[in-house]
Order: structure tokens, then C-alpha cells, then sequence
């Protein structure tokens, strides 16, 4: 059984570690109701935006002036895999990771063995991960946290966009973290380039637009505002899967230390009592050879 010093030390660490999973999780709450409300307001946006996209690019295709659009051999791969920029979120990153080598395995294993899967980390956590694998990784792109804004998601889209259009990449994908409540965020693995058109029973929507100044024009500054916003509207719904996740673990965590504590207390008031017991039996001991003295 151990000593009344070392159940006390313990239970003195619980303390003091439930107290800062106490403080963290209120913290990650705060940030939480803040990334919620710019998620929430962002998404009806984003859906719009981007069946306006999906029908421009049916429409432009039959021209085949919409390169954004443009169906190659799949050679070379960017996959934008977005985590956190710090742990004690349960297995919000783990996910990620995970769902990027399930990607890389099922889709694009023969690209794998030619070095042609680039991995373009948005997130100190994956930038960290797939560096220290190997994995050829775009190291530009990854504290976009820092001071998270638009301009930051579009200089990410812009890279994307630009090097899709040279040939660089053949497609791209992004991996993220879909938040869907505080203790739900669902894998999400979509195609950002080359623009899906939409598709309804497997024919292709042919949208009947009117353009104005003229058709190239229009595509040439909505399309890449649109991905733009796909993008920014991903990193957003991250980050509040990752406040949601951290709030979550840290609540849990707060609760396995009160239980922790439940158990050491009942120790420490164990191991007092026998302790008390033994100086009894000790004095009695002690008080009955005086007598046979």
C-alpha cells in the first residue's frame, strides 16, 4: 500500500491537472461559440457560390475555354490536408492524417511509389507529420491559423489554381474536418480541381445563363472568387471542429480526473485509518507488557 506522502502528492497533480483541463476547456468553449458563428454564417454562402460554380463550369466546358474544368491523367496529385496547430484534441488530427493515407492507398498508390502525391499541410500538426514521413510537402501554406483570414485562403487558392493551370498538378483534393456539432466532426474528402459540374441521374445539368459584359470575363473573376471560398469555408469548418473537439476531450478529461480523485481520496483515508490502527495496536502492545512487567 503506498504512503500517506505519496497519495497525497498524487492527488495534489490530479488537482492542479483538473483545474487546467477546467481552464482550457472554457477557453476552447470561447473560441468555439466565435468559429461556430463564422462557420455557420460562411456555409449558405459557400453552397451558393459554389453551385454557381459547378453550373458555369457545365456551361463553359462545351466551349472548352474552362480549364478549371479540365479532365487530365492523373499524374500528379496536391492534397490539401488542413489539422491544428496544437494537440489536446482528441483525435481530431489523427483523423486526418489517417484519411490522407487512405487517399493516397485507394486513389493514387501508383503516384505514391513515383513521388508524385504532394502534400500541401495547412496546420502545424500535419506540417510536422507528413515532413517527418518523408512525404514531399509545400512547407509555405501551414500557419494560415495565425491570424486565420480570407486573404490568407486565397493566396492558398491561388497556388492551387495557378499550378493546376500550368500542368504542375493534374488534380487536387482537400482533406479536412467537417463540423457538424460540438461533439461530431465528420471526415470529409472532396475534389477541388479540376470543378465537378453538377450531375442529376448522371447527366450532365446544362445551366442556361446570360452573360453580361461577356462569358469570359464573368468566368475569369467568379470561378476563382468561388474556389477561394471553398476553400476558406473548409479551413473555417476545421477550426471549429477543432475548438469543438479540444472543448470536448478537456471536458472529458476534467471528468476522468474527478474520478481519479474520487479513487485516490478513498486511498488516502484507507491508508490513514490503517496507519491509525497500527499506532493503536502498537500503544495497546506497548500498555499490555508495562502490565506483565
Amino acid at each position: 500500500m503506498p504512503s500517506l506522502k505519496e497519495v497525497k502528492s498524487r492527488i495534489t497533480s490530479v488537482v492542479s491537472t483538473q483545474q487546467i483541463t477546467k481552464a482550457m476547456k472554457m477557453v476552447a468553449a470561447a473560441k468555439l461559440r466565435r468559429s461556430q458563428d463564422r462557420i455557420l454564417q460562411m456555409r449558405p454562402f459557400a453552397q451558393k457560390m459554389s453551385t454557381i460554380l459547378q453550373n458555369l463550369s457545365a456551361n463553359a466546358s462545351q466551349d472548352g475555354d474552362n480549364w478549371y474544368s479540365k479532365v487530365r491523367s492523373e499524374k500528379k496529385v496536391l492534397i490539401i490536408a488542413i489539422s491544428s496547430d496544437r494537440g489536446l484534441c482528441g483525435s481530431f488530427n489523427s483523423t486526418i492524417f489517417k484519411g490522407v493515407q487512405r487517399l493516397i492507398a485507394e486513389k493514387y498508390a501508383q503516384q505514391m511509389e513515383q513521388r508524385n502525391v504532394v502534400i500541401l499541410p495547412i496546420g502545424k500538426r500535419a506540417f510536422e507529420f507528413f515532413s517527418k514521413r518523408n512525404y514531399p510537402v509545400v512547407a509555405d501554406y501551414w500557419d494560415v491559423f495565425h491570424g486565420l483570414s480570407f486573404d490568407k485562403a486565397s493566396r492558398i487558392a491561388e497556388y492551387a489554381m495557378e499550378n493546376f493551370r500550368k500542368g504542375e498538378y493534374d488534380r487536387v483534393e482537400i482533406v479536412y474536418n467537417y463540423f457538424k456539432n460540438v461533439a461530431t466532426q465528420i471526415l470529409m474528402t472532396e475534389q477541388y480541381l479540376p470543378v465537378r459540374p453538377i450531375e442529376v441521374k448522371s447527366r450532365k445539368v446544362e445551366a442556361d445563363y446570360i452573360f453580361q459584359p461577356d462569358q469570359q470575363e464573368i468566368m475569369s473573376g467568379l470561378i476563382p472568387k468561388s474556389l477561394k471560398v471553398q476553400l476558406y469555408k473548409a479551413i473555417l469548418d476545421s477550426n471549429a471542429a477543432e475548438n469543438g473537439a479540444r472543448m470536448t476531450a478537456m471536458d472529458k478529461a476534467t471528468e476522468n480526473a474527478g474520478e481519479l480523485l474520487k479513487a485516490l481520496r478513498l486511498t488516502y483515508n484507507r491508508t490513514r485509518q490503517a496507519a491509525i490502527t497500527k499506532e493503536i495496536l502498537e500503544i495497546v502492545a506497548g500498555a499490555e507488557a508495562l502490565k506483565s512487567a
